[in-house]
């Protein structure tokens, strides 16, 4: 049976290289871009301006709209080996401080500079490098959206900002993304993912990236949620890391690492893929919280332990682990 679409007020728009304004009927106008040598025996309205190249150490605005009204989706793709080197800023309303401060890599589940494809209900990656967010992402009076390249080189940026004006229930919550990262970890092996955030809001989302440095086992650390006034132990216990990513028993069937990419939670990259329990190798895994999201009223604390296992049953800390998280919230 088809999908019965309910009609809502608003107005849509998109923002790309082909509209720097999203104005209306303002699309497929330039005369000069990246795609001009392409298109000289065309003219104009035939991809004349399809990307930019953001210089090594530029930032660009690649979008800002006046609200209110909610991003709906987001699309983009350049350099794939770059991916952490180019941060992705995102400012609501008239706030200096950006809500969203992420490597682009990271914000889209690539943390390693090589190409995971991720299939899931907020973040999808598709052959050979297409950056999707579905994640909503309201804003009352203004949302600017903002690209960063310190890579050493310059870059394309092919991208497209698709959002709708409308009004918003009083009770909207804002997108926030932060990003931290761990090298080595030290002692305590413990990694913090987010700190200080206040409350009222609900916890969305976790990308972890880690590189065990030790041999073994890496992933018996538990993920824990610290909420309104939690100090030494928290509210949400979990029972280890590939447990919290929906996984068991170390991802591990016949002898091999089996990344898996879902709606809501996946492995998506084993590096190398044919290797398992080797010091050297990386991982990347995601959850979203979208149908179990985690509430807070006052502050919120979460934290990762990097914990592997060794033989004669005991537990080791992994205090040279790399670890790089993304953590996804609405406040």
């Amino acid at each position: 049976m088809a999908e019965i679409w309910r009609l809502e007020p608003g107005v849509s728009g998109s923002i790309s290289p082909e509209n720097f304004s999203g104005a209306k009927g303002g699309g497929a106008r330039a005369t000069g871009g990246t795609g001009a040598a392409a298109a000289r025996e065309l003219g104009r309205g035939w991809k004349v301006s399809p990307s930019i190249v953001l210089g090594d150490g530029d930032t660009a605005t690649l979008a800002d709209i006046t609200g209110p009204g909610v991003i709906q989706h987001i699309w983009l793709t350049t350099d794939r080996g770059r991916l952490r080197s180019l941060a992705l800023r995102m400012y609501w309303d008239d706030d200096e401080t950006p809500a969203v401060d992420v490597p682009l890599g990271d914000f889209f589940c690539n943390g390693w500079g090589e190409l995971a494809l991720v299939d899931s209900e907020m973040i999808v990656v598709a052959p050979a490098g297409g950056l999707n967010s579905y994640w909503p992402m309201p804003f009352r009076r203004r949302a600017r959206l903002t690209l960063h390249n310190a890579s050493g080189a310059d870059v394309p940026v092919y991208y497209q900002v698709s959002y709708r004006l409308r009004d918003l229930p009083p009770e909207t919550a804002y997108l926030h993304a932060a990003w931290r990262h761990s090298d080595p970890l030290g002692s305590p092996a413990v990694h913090t993912i987010v700190d200080g955030v206040r409350g009222p809001g609900q916890y969305a989302g976790t990308y972890l990236a880690i590189a065990p440095n030790a041999p073994g086992w890496w992933g018996e650390g538990e993920l824990k949620f610290y909420l309104d006034g939690d100090r030494d132990f928290p509210t949400i216990a979990g029972t280890g890391t590939e447990d919290y990513f929906g996984g068991a028993w170390n991802f591990d069937s016949g002898g091999r690492y089996v990344p898996y990419s879902t709606r809501r939670l996946g492995l998506p990259q084993v590096l190398p893929p044919d290797e398992i329990y080797q010091a050297h190798q990386r991982f990347g895994m995601y959850r979203w919280h979208t149908p179990d999201p985690i509430a807070f009223s006052q502050d919120l604390r979460v934290t990762i332990q990097a914990l592997g296992w060794k033989s004669g049953g005991r537990y080791r800390p992994l205090e040279g682990a790399e670890i790089a998280t993304t953590a996804y919230w609405y406040a």
